[in-house]
């Protein structure tokens, strides 16, 4: 059977770049996104930085004050320290997110930054096809939102993934069928998705540190110390037999939107009023995922973060506005606590399905 052709997209350094973009910096200074330093004696961490940042030897998840000591801010040194910004990434996300599905066969969002594609049909299972596609959608993404991104293109969605990481920033990489054993010659197990730090080290004990060692052991040697699961995926993963599934229902157990009021609200029906919109806004996304749902929940968030959440399913999965609308108004009606004011609301569609066909309209009440 002919391979799948997937693509795996990863947005540069996302978070530090669209912070460069917003706040129109020199992305040759370096940028670090995270707790205030307080001049080297902050006691927060780096939640990221740009690539003129790393050449300094910060990484996300260091203390703040390690970051300063290496690359101060003004007027001591060049760094730049900023606070995250949540809302512009979410934007900026849904713009590159939009530009990556129109053309693939199948589309997967699995993170803020991250999206894989199946464009086999698209492509007609030409790989060559498949590269200058890649090309165009980077560039296309750097014309319109001036965002780095890197590609990756293999028939399974972990070589897919791996080759997005090969030639960061800006890179693309593609491993064909018959080259994946060559890809895989003297690469560190732990380049693989799937095996961490823990992992790594239980193989390393017993003289395992690439994949061509796994490889010598073989499936049955590799289940004495680890198990006949893990031993046999890692042989799949040589073989070039693992997932080559793309589907938003891999990344996503549901959809939902949540809104937290300026100010704690006592007015019932203003909630109500926020609480429809966030509905429209879930049953629309899903509709542009392609899922539908069986259950639906109403979060409330009372004064003193108490929060409740409240649930109701039916029979099938489905993406339509008016049942769910009348599903989380019925759920609010009956659970909210009128006396207690409100700081957040919230609507989740779970229990997510691709259904081959449309569902009729039901009756919520039945």
């Amino acid at each position: 059977m002919a391979s799948r052709i997937l693509i795996h997209c990863d947005l540069d350094a996302f978070f530090a770049a669209v912070e460069t973009l917003h706040h129109n910096l020199d992305p040759e200074i370096p940028l670090i996104l995270g707790s205030d330093p307080k001049e080297g004696k902050g006691r927060g961490i780096v939640s990221t930085c740009n690539y003129a940042a790393r050449k300094y030897g910060i990484r996300s998840a260091m203390p703040i004050g390690e970051a300063w000591r290496r690359c101060p801010g003004p007027p001591h040194g060049p760094g730049h320290y900023l606070k995250s910004t949540r809302g512009l990434y979410s934007r900026a996300s849904r713009k590159v997110m939009s530009i990556l599905s129109q053309n693939a066969d199948k589309f997967e969002q699995a993170s803020i930054d991250e999206a894989y594609l199946d464009i086999t049909e698209f492509c007609e299972g030409d790989w060559d096809k498949a590269l200058a596609f890649a090309r165009n959608l980077q560039t296309k993404i750097l014309d319109e939102l001036g965002l780095s991104t890197s590609f990756g293109i293999g028939p399974t969605r972990i070589l897919a993934k791996m080759g997005s990481e090969e030639y960061k920033p800006a890179g693309i990489h593609r491993t064909l069928p018959d080259q994946i054993e060559d890809f895989f010659n003297g690469r560190s197990v732990r380049e693989v998705p799937g095996i961490g730090p823990k992992t790594a080290t239980r193989l390393a004990e017993w003289g395992i540190n690439t994949m061509f060692e796994a490889a010598e052991y073989g499936e049955i040697a590799l289940a004495r110390f680890t198990s006949e699961r893990f031993a046999s995926w890692i042989i799949r993963v040589l073989e070039g037999e693992t997932s080559n599934d793309v589907s938003p229902l891999r990344s996503r157990k549901s959809v939902g939107k949540e809104h937290t009021f300026e100010f704690d609200q006592t007015d019932s029906e203003s909630v109500l009023s926020q609480l429809s919109v966030l509905v429209s806004k879930v049953i629309k996304r899903a509709k542009e995922m392609g899922v539908a749902g069986r259950l639906g929940e109403v979060k409330i968030r009372y004064q003193g973060f108490e929060t409740h959440t409240h649930g109701r399913s039916i029979p099938v999965a489905m993406d339509d506005e008016t049942v769910f609308m009348r599903l989380a108004h019925g759920l609010f009606a009956e659970n909210i606590e009128f006396d207690r004011p409100v700081r957040l609301v919230g609507f989740r569609l779970g229990n997510l399905e691709m259904p081959l066909s449309r569902q009729s309209t039901l009756d919520v009440d039945e």
